[in-house]
């Protein structure tokens, strides 16, 4: 019997890729979890053969989720389930220790293919991702000089937060810390990668793949102050690598 746990921040995602799977009699799905700190405590409690884990998750980032994973259930497969197709994120996971990488959207058969892989003990990487990427991505070696590679794990929460336009007190609370530790890793943060603004900030993120530019949130407070013009500022500054989606440009 394979033991599988899905991670996912939408239910709809998590009730079909769970109807899909339980489709096998082989395979029994012996937990859910909506974020990453759930999804990290469930593959603790239950060590199950395979995690099927988003990388965008509320509380607890993918990738910390994964590197925790490494620690707690080493012999549990990881399968990335994610709507970003970028370099950084493919590369980071695979680095980070997961066994496949699917893009959602996969056809049914691409998801059981990459079950059969990750259980024999092979790699899988979702179309349009090429077979040979594996071997190319996960043999580069990680540029020391990457500011990144700085950050503490907790500094790299608040960055992706706040990147997505979560004010202090909100990641204090997603995170389960105090806002002055919050805004403590929001400070030192910013000084190790010299951003000196929010739209620094941003910027620094969509160009190392931590973010896409069309999934900046507007959050309540931020939209009443003219969220909509904090937005178009950090758009245009990564527009030289960025260019605005079609729908978010301005009429002419």
């Amino acid at each position: 019997m394979t033991t599988i746990i899905i991670a996912d921040d939408h239910e709809i995602v998590r009730r079909g890729i769970r109807s899909l799977l339980e489709a096998d009699p082989a395979c029994r799905v012996v937990a859910e979890a909506m974020d990453g700190l759930a999804a990290a405590q469930a593959v603790e409690k239950f060590k199950p053969n395979v995690l099927f884990l988003d990388l965008n998750m509320p509380r607890l980032h993918g990738l910390e989720v994964l590197k925790q994973v490494r620690g707690t259930s080493p012999r549990t497969k990881v399968i990335i389930l994610s709507m970003h197709n970028d370099e950084p994120y493919v590369i980071e996971a695979l680095r980070a220790g997961a066994s496949a990488y699917l893009l959602k959207g996969s056809e049914s058969q691409e998801i059981a293919a990459a079950l059969k892989e990750v259980l024999a003990d092979r790699r899988y990487l979702s179309a349009p991702l090429s077979e040979w990427a594996i071997t190319a991505l996960t043999s580069r070696v990680a540029d020391a000089s990457d500011p990144v590679a700085s950050l503490s794990g907790r500094e790299r929460e608040v960055l992706q937060l706040a990147a997505e336009g979560f004010g202090t007190s909100e990641i204090a609370e997603k995170l389960f810390i105090s806002p002055r530790t919050c805004e403590s890793h929001r400070a030192n943060l910013m000084r190790k990668l010299g951003l000196q603004s929010q739209t620094d900030l941003v910027r620094f993120a969509i160009r190392k793949g931590l973010i896409q530019a069309q999934f900046i949130s507007c959050r309540p407070v931020a939209a009443a102050m003219g969220c909509i013009a904090l937005q178009s500022h950090a758009y245009s500054a990564a527009q030289s690598d960025y260019p605005l989606p079609p729908n978010l440009k301005s009429a002419p």
